[in-house]
């Protein structure tokens, strides 16, 4: 079933579970982002998905995804034991993106990630399992750190944005810049925004910076010159 959005619900089959996503491929799509959600968060997130109907409109595909199913969301919200656990949500991300290159509506189109909180990490470890297929990651108020060693391994153009005044989480994407192992790699701090961007204007700063980072990287030309 197709909504008024044009996402499509799907369901993924990611080892021993049956995940749920939001799928909306626009005409002629260059690329498509799939959005790793982070602590405590959906794919219902309002903020990724003003970022995604952003990316829609630059002629990029979307899929926003749970990375737990909805019993382990519930449980989750009682332990916060499963959104820590990067090991288990990057082989999720790692399946979702084997399926999406076994799809032939997807198959041909350039893949990037989108991260937030955790799913940040989740992001950048699937990354370095998959470098053949990832062409592009952007972290929003991420915990690159948590990737651990992972890190210097990643060869994938890389954007961190982070909010000025989330002064903790500046720290760590300073540090998680430098063990990053990709050769192209940034961190932009928004001025003035808390870890959510919840200020006027900031998350549409977030959005555009996003959109920049994807239209590059899964470009054409992000094929034939891959950095």
């Amino acid at each position: 079933m197709v909504t008024e959005n044009g996402e499509e619900l799907v369901r993924i089959t990611a080892g021993p579970v049956t995940l749920a996503g939001d799928l909306a491929i626009p005409q002629a799509a260059r690329g498509l982002v799939l959005f790793a959600h982070g602590s405590g968060s959906s794919r219902h997130s309002p903020r990724n998905r003003f970022v995604a109907e952003r990316l829609r409109e630059a002629g990029l595909a979307t899929l926003l995804l749970d990375l737990l199913t909805e019993e382990e969301e519930a449980a989750d919200r009682y332990t916060a034991h499963l959104r820590f656990d990067i090991h288990l949500l990057a082989d999720r991300l790692v399946g979702v993106t084997d399926w999406l290159a076994q799809r032939p509506q997807t198959a041909n189109l350039a893949l990037g990630y989108f991260g937030a909180s955790t799913g940040a990490a989740a992001a950048l470890a699937a990354a370095a399992r998959r470098a053949d297929r990832v062409h592009a990651i952007v972290s929003r108020g991420g915990r690159p750190d948590l990737a651990g060693e992972v890190l210097s391994v990643v060869p994938t153009p890389t954007l961190l944005i982070v909010g000025g005044a989330d002064e903790p989480v500046v720290r760590l994407n300073q540090k998680a810049l430098v063990q990053l192992g990709a050769a192209v790699k940034q961190l932009v701090i928004v001025p003035g925004a808390s870890h959510l961007f919840e200020e006027p204007g900031k998350l549409e700063e977030v959005a555009r910076l996003a959109v920049d980072w994807f239209t590059r990287y899964l470009g054409v030309e992000a094929h034939s010159g891959r950095h």
